[in-house]
């Protein structure tokens, strides 16, 4: 297949993030939202983040135009008529995903490829909702999508070699580097990341450290870039809080039960930096 009509569903941070590096990439994007004000706030996030490119001198102002105007928006799934590769990346929630891809097969043809940005849910479960599931796979990127240079390849139980070459052939034409994981929940990164996120989130409830200090600990004494409190309040803890649900449910193992604090966090509505405080506080 030649590869040249992407949809992505969601505007949201990783959806507007999928659209960009799609775009930049020479691909012609397709992005649905139900929200006309979340399509327009997206396109603005794309903007800016271009914008900080040319600042960079890693892209030129014709650039910028060009990955603008193959970005198209639209409320309405039949626009994704003519797609041969759909990303999914709503929100990780089981039955959302499931609603959305019924939603993207009722319009994409047969042989279009679906995808789901999922960091955690079952691939073999979501392509059961899909006619030809062998047509189906994972593809999770990482936030913040334009900077981050990984994206796991979830193969399901079904998935064809074909399905999983043409999102090896994309990963290398988005400039990232692709990693094959099997289908178990959380794949490599995340089934290592957040359960050590967790355990930071434990040691700080029981007062043993304060955010700063755990934060400082782990960058100075394991050369990790960022804390662990402060990469869960980069990543929201509404889905820290969800991937370790799903761990919890899908290995049946108590070390991946949510810490107590970070369930309460989110039952509060401190998400991290989208809300402007987490563990940290967000102007």
């Amino acid at each position: 297949m030649n590869l040249q009509n992407i949809g992505v569903i969601g505007a949201g941070t990783m959806g507007n993030g999928i659209a960009q590096v799609c775009a930049v990439a020479g691909f012609n994007v397709t992005l649905i939202d139900i929200s006309e004000s979340a399509l327009q706030k997206a396109l603005a996030t794309v903007g800016k983040n271009l914008d900080r490119q040319i600042a960079k001198e890693t892209l030129t102002e014709a650039q910028k135009l060009d990955a603008l105007a193959r970005i198209r928006t639209s409320t309405d799934y039949s626009s994704l008529h003519n797609v041969q590769l759909v990303i999914e990346a709503a929100t990780e929630n089981l039955d959302l995903k499931l609603r959305v891809l019924q939603q993207i097969v009722a319009q994409v043809s047969a042989e279009c490829v679906i995808a789901s940005n999922t960091s955690s849910l079952s691939i073999t479960q979501l392509a059961a909702s899909v006619s030809q599931p062998e047509r189906f796979i994972g593809l999770h990127f990482f936030n913040p999508v334009p900077v981050m240079g990984l994206i796991e390849v979830i193969r399901g139980l079904q998935t064809s070699d074909a399905t999983h070459a043409l999102a090896l052939d994309m990963a290398t034409t988005l400039g990232k580097t692709a990693i094959t994981a099997g289908n178990r929940p959380g794949f490599v990164v995340n089934r290592i990341l957040v359960p050590m996120i967790n355990e930071a989130i434990l040691v700080f409830q029981e007062g043993l450290a304060s955010a700063d200090d755990i934060d400082a600990g782990m960058r100075l004494g394991c050369n990790q870039p960022i804390g662990p409190l402060a990469l869960a309040d980069l990543i929201g803890l509404d889905t820290v809080l969800a991937i370790l649900e799903a761990f919890y449910d899908g290995f049946n193992d108590s070390k991946y039960r949510p810490a107590p604090l970070l369930k309460e966090m989110v039952a509060a509505g401190y998400l991290g930096r989208k809300t402007g405080r987490g563990f940290h506080a967000y102007a």
